[in-house]
């Protein structure tokens, strides 16, 4: 039996060496020297590129005609599931985004399943139990964690509190079982591949749940985070197609990823440039809807309409004045500074001699550069961009990651196709194959978005809701410290401060004189 895995092993190889030059790739070759002969006269009354086709061409570009018309339907109809789902609210987007992590795995973990469908048939107990066990601990403790969050921000949901303790031990009580499972039905003679299928099981929920573990974070954080960066991922594919069809090959011949031929250095920078301008304008207009910037904390069927009070990143969906730091313009030349439109040059202008030679002290001014004249000396440069919402300058950051390392998701799922011998991942989408096929840019996007908001808009972690949350989780003990830490009794009559104690660790809501 072993040798029988080896040589399955060796033919799979060979067929994918033998198969590594086109699978994965829509690639039409018009040279093909299997094509049929010149078709017979009756084209030579036509005018045109069609006349001087051969049969098989004019079939392949009817077919390419064809493929382009499902793949146009079946993006309408996504684009329609996907402004459905955004106008019904967020819980329903949080559905959508768990059905899509679902079927993610599923299509990943069957390329494998598929590969080697002969030899865990029969052979390996459990084969795909263990894998979608392993799926249902992880998205236990993803989604668990995320639900623990929406119930600390969301005060009327505190009495979920004496449940949320239990959740990391459930979670690694089903760990610890699956963990027991996977090596019990381990067998001998295949225990290096079963040991190789646990490793691309792991992989795949890294590369699925592990990027996408803050995605429901950012749903909740206000649709925009969602929305933005989603959309942000499919301009920059569209733009790159594009780019790469008129220009592709005519300024660069070098390819651009040796395994997928069909993509050229202008595709892609080309969808880079059109992607910061997509990203300048489309975080304007979503800035202006308060149904795509209001945070919520609480799971609604039935949504209404959303107005959010002022908050720490209401600011930045405001029209304002930008004025970006001098620091910025001192990393780059002087001279190709001054190129940038809008960018004033900052003076500094000499003090009165006299007022010096008397020694009288004299702030330094500043005032906008004159040429010629004498008492203006270069301090430094500055650019105010008014009527421009602060999410914008956000947003060319955003734009910049899904133009330069998102489509590196892409381009490991083309990777992995190839290394298959497989064109797509599924065919649940008719013209774009499997949702892995659409949504690969969009895992480390997601993760990226959830980064660039704790760390550049929202830079505190408590609110008054989790930190009531995190004090009805404490001991009596802990509570009478934690009053006393907030109340100092030398601050305060000593029995008003007994009597708010009291109050605190009654939850009494009046309290008798």
């Amino acid at each position: 039996m072993a040798s029988t895995g080896i040589r399955n092993r060796k033919s799979s190889s060979a067929a994918t060496s033998d198969n590594d030059t086109y699978a994965g790739d829509d690639i039409t070759n018009d040279n093909d020297s299997n094509d049929a002969p010149r078709p017979p006269k009756t084209f030579s009354n036509e005018s045109g590129p069609r006349s001087a086709m051969s049969g098989n061409q004019v079939a392949k570009d009817e077919k390419r005609k064809s493929k382009f018309l499902v793949r146009l339907i079946s993006g309408l109809g996504l684009i329609s599931i996907f402004s459905t789902c955004i106008y019904m609210g967020h819980l329903y987007v949080c559905a959508v985004v768990a059905l899509s992590e679902f079927l993610l795995f599923r299509e990943l973990v069957k390329v494998r399943y598929n590969a080697y469908f002969d030899k865990v048939e029969d052979t390996i107990p459990l084969f795909r139990t263990t894998q979608w066990t392993w799926f249902s601990v992880a998205i236990f403790y993803t989604y668990g964690d995320f639900v623990s969050e929406v119930v600390q921000s969301n005060a009327d949901l505190h009495y979920l509190v004496p449940y949320a303790q239990y959740f990391k031990m459930v979670a690694f009580v089903w760990y610890s079982a699956t963990f027991v499972l996977t090596i019990a039905t381990m067998q001998v003679g295949h225990i290096k591949f079963q040991l190789n299928q646990l490793c691309w099981t792991i992989v795949v929920l890294c590369l699925t749940l592990g990027q996408m573990k803050y995605i429901m974070h950012n749903i909740y954080n206000g649709l925009f985070w969602f929305t933005f960066p989603f959309l942000l991922v499919c301009g920059n594919d569209i733009m790159a197609y594009f780019c790469g069809v008129s220009f592709g090959r005519k300024f660069i011949q070098k390819p651009f990823i040796w395994f997928s031929p069909n993509k050229t250095w202008e595709g892609f920078i080309g969808g880079g440039v059109c992607t910061m301008i997509i990203a300048w304008y489309l975080s304007r207009f979503l800035a202006q809807f308060t149904w795509m910037t209001c945070p919520v904390n609480d799971f609604q069927l039935f949504p209404t309409a959303l107005e959010c009070a002022d908050n720490e990143i209401h600011h930045m969906f405001v029209e304002a004045q930008s004025i970006f730091p001098p620091q910025l313009f001192e990393l780059f030349p002087k001279s190709l500074v001054k190129m940038i439109p809008g960018i004033i040059e900052v003076c500094a202008v000499k003090s009165d001699e006299i007022a010096l030679a008397a020694g009288e002290f004299l702030p330094v001014l500043f005032e906008r550069c004159t040429s010629g004249e004498g008492s203006h000396t270069f301090h430094h440069f500055e650019m105010v961009l008014k009527n421009v919402y602060p999410i914008q300058i956000h947003a060319l950051w955003l734009g910049f990651f899904a133009s330069v390392v998102a489509p590196f998701g892409g381009f490991l799922a083309s990777a992995i196709k190839r290394a298959y011998g497989i064109k797509d991942f599924d065919s649940l989408i008719p013209g774009h194959g499997g949702v892995t096929d659409r949504l690969d840019c969009q895992f480390l996007m997601a993760l990226c978005t959830w980064v660039h908001y704790n760390s550049f808009c929202r830079l505190t972690t408590i609110s008054v809701s989790k930190l009531v949350y995190h004090y009805n989780m404490m001991s009596m003990m802990e509570k009478e410290q934690f009053l006393e830490a907030i109340v100092p009794s030398d601050a305060v009559d000593h029995e008003l401060l007994r009597r708010f104690q009291e109050y605190a660790l009654s939850g009494i809501a009046h309290v008798r004189a």
